[in-house]
């Protein structure tokens, strides 16, 4: 049961963390104008989301 609450813990933080490079390379993004900029942080939005549905959802995805 630990192990769990650790996991919930982790992909918790990776979705704050993930939201927030997003955020970070969109203000680059806004700054610079540069396209990569817009291409991370799309991609690191997108991940957070993922991770943020899998972390609501983890009782269907992990039987304990």
């Amino acid at each position: 049961m630990f192990l769990i609450i650790f996991h919930r813990i982790l992909i918790g933080t990776a979705v704050v963390f993930g939201a927030g490079f997003a955020v970070w390379e969109f203000l680059a993004y806004r700054r610079t104008g540069a396209v990569e900029n817009l291409l991370i942080g799309v991609g690191a939005a997108g991940v957070a989301v993922a991770l943020g549905y899998y972390l609501k959802n983890l009782k269907r995805f992990v039987s304990y």
